[in-house]
């Protein structure tokens, strides 16, 4: 079977402050519009479910998606966003003097978010919702819908790469990353895709 693994639509946050795992992030009109083309770039794909994390900018992003195809949204609690702790909240401009904030985006395997999670964590318990996916979900093609930092996991998971290579993966908001996940070994197909290349 398939995963289009999706980022959420544009945020207010996205590039500017830390959003996390706390509710009342929303999509903005940016990111709306993001969802509208990704619905119609979408419409041909034989989706077979669409499985969303709880916050709502996933869920704004799945809804529509999985209204197209009559489909109900599957919410997944393990895809939720990296907890980042202490902080969640602040702007990444305020960030960059600090020195813990430059070890954990140096050596996420090693360093926490401060009274938050680690990376490690988040990839475990994203691999295991996308393996729980693929059993209930044993054919076809899933849309999960998640954040950048569970989808970026996810895919250093299935490429064999340590996780510190975080940065080497770039994962847009409305993008598209394709993972066949099949008895064999897994396989990407495609990484950050504006398109439906490699999904049909």
């Amino acid at each position: 079977m398939r995963l289009l693994l999706i980022r959420h639509g544009d945020t207010d946050a996205v590039g500017h402050y830390i959003a996390g795992n706390v509710p009342g992030t929303h999509l903005n009109d940016a990111g709306h519009a993001q969802v509208a083309a990704l619905v119609a770039r979408l419409h041909d794909v034989p989706l077979t479910g669409v499985v969303s994390s709880p916050l709502e900018r996933t869920r704004q992003t799945a809804e529509p998606i999985a209204r197209d195809h009559g489909l109900d949204v599957e919410i997944e609690p393990a895809l939720s966003e990296f907890d980042f702790g202490s902080w969640t909240g602040a702007t990444f401009a305020s960030l960059a003097s600090d020195a813990s904030w430059g070890r954990f985006n140096t050596v996420r395997s090693l360093t926490a978010a401060t009274r938050g999670e680690l990376m490690l964590d988040v990839q475990r318990r994203a691999v295991a919702a996308a393996l729980d996916v693929r059993n209930r979900h044993a054919t076809g093609t899933v849309a999960l819908v998640s954040h950048g930092d569970v989808i970026r996991a996810l895919l250093l998971f299935v490429l064999g790469m340590p996780i510190d290579f975080y940065w080497r993966i770039e994962v847009q908001p409305a993008r598209i990353s394709v993972v066949e996940l099949s008895e064999d070994a897994p396989r990407v197909l495609q990484v950050n895709g504006d398109n439906a290349t490699g999904v049909a």
